[in-house]
């Protein structure tokens, strides 16, 4: 952070004071935000800019609110229902994102990116019959919440619970429910399918990419890898 002059200081200091907001401070200043708000941390709004401030801040919440319904109209008309290519789009860019090379099983802490994920895969002719989770939580997590939150989330049964898997450590303020980890019992040829599917991806919207480069990326790394296939 840049060491500022003592004027320019109070001059964002008073800036703040007349109830002007970080966003107003920057452009008036041309400082970054993260120096702005090393100087106006714990400084007050003059009781005569409250009044000011406050409405500011009530018609910027407006703005917000009006803004998010406008994106949601927009997107309610860009998609409505989803036929089973899209679908399928949606599984192979979750999975390249967060899913295992090993076998097909993705963890995550979203429920609803985990739903999604398990929805997807019905386009594939999947079941939550097929599926196994697995729990990974902290010795500060409530164990039975856990399990009682991500069944119903799944929608998968508590039978089908392979293994939990408690951690030492505290992260019940950022992880109320731990992750979860959902499985395809024997989905080795599926798993295959979603690499050549994102494969044939990458080859549609970059057509001059080297032919088998993603193959590689995907390859086993070790014998502990190719179990796979099972």
């Amino acid at each position: 952070m840049p060491r500022l002059a003592r004027m320019e200081i109070e001059r964002i200091i008073a800036l703040r004071k007349r109830g002007h907001s970080l966003p107003e401070i920057r452009r008036a200043t041309g400082h970054s935000n993260g120096t702005i708000f090393y100087y106006i941390k714990g400084i007050a709004i003059d009781s005569e800019f409250i009044e000011y401030w406050r409405n500011k801040r009530r018609s910027s919440v407006l703005r917000r609110m009006q803004a998010l319904e406008k994106a949601r109209d927009q997107a309610n008309k860009i998609i409505r229902v989803l036929d089973r290519k899209e679908k399928l789009l949606i599984l192979i860019t979750l999975y390249w994102a967060e899913g295992s090379k090993r076998d097909l099983q993705l963890v995550n802490t979203d429920p609803f990116l985990i739903k999604v994920f398990i929805e997807c895969l019905s386009a594939l002719g999947i079941t939550r019959d097929h599926l196994t989770i697995s729990l990974r939580l902290y010795e500060d997590i409530d164990r039975e919440k856990a399990i009682k939150f991500w069944t119903k989330e799944t929608g998968i049964s508590r039978d089908k619970i392979s293994y939990i898997d408690i951690k030492k450590g505290n992260k019940k303020g950022k992880l109320p429910y731990g992750m979860c980890r959902v499985r395809v019992s024997k989905g080795g040829f599926t798993l295959k399918l979603i690499y050549s599917l994102i494969e044939k991806v990458v080859h549609v919207v970059v057509p001059n990419s080297p032919i088998g480069s993603f193959a590689d990326y995907f390859r086993p790394r070790s014998s502990t890898d190719r179990t796979g296939d099972s």
